[in-house]
């Protein structure tokens, strides 16, 4: 697969894998074995780039998924980057299927969570360390600070943001460079699209996650398609409900007229898309299937001209869609009052 560079000098695959729904969010998890095997398959492929977090579990096992990268990639570790998440848990006391983030990226709450991912991910260094959310109650610098001295300590080599803004990210960077942000981003989540220009300026990668809107722009699902509602975010995501898909129905028809042109797959059409806009975006879609990884990394290799990309653009700026899932919410009361219970730092 195609390279391509984060920042100044982190080498990733073209397209990487997000690792989240073998164990969270996408269904019941995966048979350990079976999800090991699918990583490493990705490692074969020519996939270097692979996203994880510490939350990426289940209430039995809240940090299943770092186990799973780590033991997946032990024998190729020198060939590829790995990046977590630290500063969110959920607040596992609410009966909702996707469950409120509840932020803390108090220093003491960073580096407990550090050591712990180091050990679960069985490696000495992190490659890409991401704020997952930003903490109301830590400024950003005092972030940056701690990331600082992680880089001079060797325990992480590159840092970053998720679901930051202009604002937050200015202030970071002028503390520790920033190396990429990793924000929503997708045909039908255009928002953040206005941050190009300041990482352009700044020369600071994008890591797209849900750039398939969590698979709906994979055109492999329809209104009587059924989730689990007690493991599958999907179950309450606008995009997936019965009604949703009639309003989605030409935003599907556009993709699969333009793959067919392009002898290739809807989702392809969709990275593709996204690839060809800068040199400095990835993707990280997540599957649970072989074919789709294939197909996924195949994307790097369709080119689409700035007319195309411009043509599609005009097209979903005038184009009815349905809304799409834009984000967990934040519990920020129940934060509040954690902190005031004092809370002591769990170490996972």
């Amino acid at each position: 697969m195609r390279d391509r560079i984060l920042g100044k000098d982190l080498k990733v695959s073209a397209v990487g894998l997000g690792c989240m729904g073998m164990s969270h969010a996408y269904g019941a998890p995966l048979e350990k074995k079976e999800a090991v095997r699918l990583i490493r398959q990705a490692a074969d492929m020519g996939y270097t780039f692979f996203d994880t977090a510490e939350v990426y579990g289940t209430s039995e096992n809240p940090h299943e998924n770092e186990e799973l990268v780590g033991a997946a990639l032990k024998e190729c570790r020198d060939q590829v980057v790995v990046a977590t998440k630290f500063g969110i848990h959920f607040d596992m006391t609410s009966p909702e299927v996707n469950k409120p983030l509840v932020p803390d990226s108090r220093p003491e709450v960073i580096r407990a969570s550090v050591e712990a991912s180091l050990k679960r991910l069985d490696t000495d260094h992190i490659d890409l360390y991401y704020q997952h959310r930003g903490d109301p109650n830590v400024p950003v610098e005092e972030v940056a600070g701690v990331m600082s001295e992680l880089i001079q300590e060797g325990k992480i080599t590159h840092w970053g943001l998720s679901e930051t803004t202009e604002e937050q990210l200015r202030r970071a960077h002028k503390v520790c460079p920033v190396t990429a942000i990793q924000n929503r981003y997708s045909m039908m989540a255009r928002w953040y699209e206005e941050l190009f220009p300041v990482l352009e300026e700044l020369g600071i990668g994008f890591v797209a996650f849900s750039p398939l809107a969590n698979g709906l722009l994979t055109a492999k699902y329809d209104q009587n398609t059924v989730f689990d509602r007690t493991y599958d975010y999907r179950s309450v995501m606008p995009q997936f409900q019965a009604e949703a898909m009639e309003k989605n129905r030409e935003l599907i028809t556009l993709l699969q007229d333009m793959a067919a042109g392009k002898n290739a797959a809807p989702a392809q059409i969709s990275l593709a898309w996204m690839l060809c806009k800068k040199p400095w975006i990835v993707p990280i879609p997540g599957t649970r299937k072989t074919e789709r990884m294939q197909e996924n990394a195949g994307a790097a290799d369709i080119m689409l001209t700035e007319a195309q990309v411009q043509a599609l653009d005009q097209a979903l700026d005038s184009m009815k869609m349905s809304e799409v899932f834009g984000g967990t919410r934040m519990a920020d009361r129940e934060r509040e009052r954690e902190r005031g219970s004092g809370r002591s730092v769990k170490q996972g």
